[in-house]
């Protein structure tokens, strides 16, 4: 008989609007639900919307892939009391959680399972959100819930899943030396077979950007670094316009970009278009100030397309293998440099530079040996 796992996020398939988190639970799912029965208890719609998914069965267990099963839990319908009898009915025997700061779908089956004494294994994957990077926005509100999650206990009773090493050390800043964690990698998603490199010519660049636009997601560094590059340049930005006042901010900044510096804003789209968008672009830019995996950078990786990223991500030496550029943000010279590089490439070499990247995923990934890991945070 395999184990059931019971899974809480706020935001599942087919939404996409919050990101990695969506597609480290999906991707989850897809990897694990030959090992074990993967139950997902999710909202009935997607981050910011006020309409349900379209089409989607609610309020009772669906089919998901070839053995998953999913929820999808209406706004009226999602409160303790529901938490509760999913909890006692299913009786997993791991609950795994996928947000740091959710009352849903973090604090009430943490308030369950205090209930019942913590006889289910807990895990508990932050998804980034205990970097400093992150508790900086909204930081007393954080702080505040930071405190009453310590006062409750709760962090003595769970096991946290980080997903590198930089996540490891930030659960033992923030819960002290005694918190339980394993290091987990997240599922990566599908690489696919590598496609044709994309016509290059020297002085020309298509750069993609793919992220919230946001503080944290850094495309106003991006922008600022472009205005000291030469070279006819495209900038497709592709993200959700969080942060209001921070959009209008990089949308004054790309209009005083020169004439040879086009950026184009495209809003949010789903990420079964995004395999589509990504293959029309050259590199991936993305000089994120924290990610705790990166599912975006994995994509264009897995398009064959070098990425220009910080050092604050899970992606690291990727230069000395030609996939790509991990530099630090405190030297913005050194994007200016890597960005006019490639720029500069002829055809012959970003042939190279986009072989390189696909095979720095496809060799990287060692799916036998995740599930492996898996399965011991579960044990």
């Amino acid at each position: 008989m395999s184990k059931t796992v019971l899974v809480f996020i706020d935001w599942f398939d087919p939404g996409y609007k919050a990101g990695g988190p969506i597609r480290s639970a999906v991707n989850f799912a897809k990897h694990m639900q030959h090992d074990c029965d993967v139950y997902v208890f999710t909202g009935d719609r997607d981050l910011g919307a006020s309409d349900p998914y379209e089409g989607v069965q609610v309020n009772e267990w669906l089919p998901y892939d070839e053995r998953a099963k999913v929820f999808y839990c209406t706004p009226d319908l999602l409160n303790m009391s529901m938490v509760t009898r999913v909890i006692d009915e299913l009786k997993p025997a791991v609950i795994y959680l996928n947000s740091m700061f959710s009352k849903f779908f973090t604090i009430y089956p943490l308030l369950v399972s205090r209930r019942n004494q913590w006889n289910t294994k807990v895990v508990l994957a932050p998804r980034g959100m205990l970097r400093s990077s992150a508790l900086q926005f909204k930081s007393t509100k954080k702080k505040t819930y930071l405190r009453l999650f310590k006062i409750l206990g709760f962090h003595r009773h769970i096991d946290f899943q980080a997903t590198d090493a930089t996540e490891y050390a930030d659960i033992k800043k923030v819960f002290g030396s005694s918190a339980q964690g394993l290091l987990a990698p997240n599922w990566p998603g599908y690489v696919p077979p590598y496609a044709r490199s994309l016509l290059k010519k020297p002085g020309e660049l298509k750069i993609i950007f793919i992220g919230r636009l946001h503080p944290i997601k850094n495309l106003d560094f991006l922008l600022e670094c472009l205005q000291q590059v030469q070279g006819n340049i495209l900038l497709t930005v592709v993200g959700s316009e969080e942060d209001k006042a921070y959009v209008a901010r990089c949308r004054d900044m790309a209009v005083s970009l020169p004439e040879s510096v086009r950026v184009d804003f495209k809003g949010e789209i789903p990420n079964s278009n995004l395999p589509a968008i990504i293959a029309e672009h050259h590199i991936m830019g993305l000089p994120t100030q924290g990610e705790n995996f990166g599912h975006a950078i994995f994509e264009a990786l897995a398009g064959g397309k070098p990425v220009l990223i910080s050092d604050q991500t899970p992606w690291r030496n990727l230069q000395g293998v030609k996939a790509g550029w991990d530099l630090p943000l405190k030297e913005p010279q050194q994007f200016v440099a890597a960005l006019q590089m490639a720029i500069g490439f002829e055809q012959a070499e970003y042939d190279q530079w986009s072989l390189a990247a696909w095979q720095h995923v496809e060799h990287t990934i060692n799916k036998e040996e995740l599930k492996i890991i898996y399965q011991k945070l579960f044990n």
